[in-house]
């Protein structure tokens, strides 16, 4: 069984606290009522073949059952405690009790009156230690759940960002080889920035949050890969109008917008992609608007964009929004996101 938080101290504590309780109100109380503190011989042992009995039926039956749960395997263990119970009690109080003090609880009694008798008795214990495990089974079953959750969860993200850096590393490395391929000059600084990118991606985008600020980083010399790609070099309009760039964001978390302008947009010193990036009272709004290019078909698709949806469900659900306008030729892609 799972333990998690609940660990073996704080349920041997919840054992306390349920004898405390148990034996205010079943037995001291009692004792009170009747003005007798000192109990019964066979009110103590009761007292010690309920207790002998619960365990038994929570350590060694209940473990038992739910190790392979079927409905049958449970009333067997329900009949096992209920025999571990008569058994014990015959022994203490009707063979032992008469070595020790010549007394016993029953009289001649018949075997099936004696049986008949113990089933009302010992269904106390065996209930009670049923609820008892049960829920100390379930509170460690809803923390298990949460784990998994958690570790499904991690583990999505991990696929997602191993799913964004081929994607990225496949694109650029076309654009240097074209550079290489037509001997252009700005192959050099090109493979120096992709230098750049790859230390980011290979230490920061590891971490689950990093500061906006690495993040602008990033974004800067993505665009300035592309910028020695291309002839124009000002056809990005980059606007940061926030001085809080030490808050925390989930790597790869805006760059997706900036690869999809750059893949269908049109780049040109005239119409620049212009890329507004707002951070004010916890809310982070980052804007992407780009005039489209009459070859290209703009749309908010591809594994970097779905991989960007997925990931904002995990780190912001009911927290962010993706808001997609194309009009008169031109795209806006917005995100908005709630921080706290």
């Amino acid at each position: 069984m799972y333990k998690g938080t609940l660990s073996k101290r704080v349920e041997v504590f919840i054992h306390i606290i349920y004898w405390l309780l148990m034996g205010y109100f079943t037995f001291v109380k009692n004792l009170i009522q009747s003005k007798n503190f000192i109990p019964d011989l066979f009110l103590s042992t009761y007292m010690i073949v309920f207790v002998l009995t619960f365990y038994f039926h929570y350590f060694v039956v209940m473990k038992l059952v739910f190790k392979s749960f079927q409905w049958k395997r449970f009333f067997v263990g329900v009949l096992v405690s209920y025999l571990f119970f008569t058994g014990s009690r015959w022994l203490l109080e009707q063979v032992i009790s008469d070595v020790l003090f010549h007394r016993i609880n029953y009289t001649n009694p018949t075997f099936f009156k004696y049986m008949e008798d113990n089933l009302h008795y010992s269904s106390m214990p065996v209930i009670l230690s049923s609820l008892l495990w049960f829920v100390i089974y379930f509170i460690r079953l809803l923390e298990y759940n949460q784990v998994i959750l958690e570790e499904n969860k991690n583990t999505e993200i991990k696929f997602l960002k191993a799913q964004i850096n081929p994607h990225f590393i496949f694109n650029t490395l076309n654009n240097i080889y074209s550079m290489v391929y037509f001997q252009s000059d700005k192959s050099l600084a090109a493979i120096e920035k992709l230098s750049q990118i790859m230390r980011f991606t290979t230490y920061e985008s590891q971490k689950e949050k990093i500061k906006l600020a690495d993040e602008i980083e990033y974004i800067k010399a993505y665009i300035e890969l592309e910028q020695l790609r291309h002839q124009e070099s000002a056809f990005i309009d980059f606007r940061i109008e926030t001085e809080n760039i030490s808050e925390e964001i989930p790597p790869y978390i805006l760059s997706p917008l900036i690869e999809n302008a750059l893949k269908h947009g049109v780049t040109s010193n005239e119409k620049p992609i212009i890329i507004e990036l707002r951070l004010e009272d916890q809310k982070l709004n980052f804007k992407v608007i780009n005039d489209i290019a009459i070859q290209k078909k703009d749309k908010l698709g591809g594994i970097g964009l779905s991989n960007l949806r997925k990931r904002l469900e995990i780190h912001y659900p009911q927290k962010h929004q993706i808001k997609v306008v194309n009009q008169n030729n031109q795209f806006t892609a917005e995100l908005e996101i709630e921080l706290r």
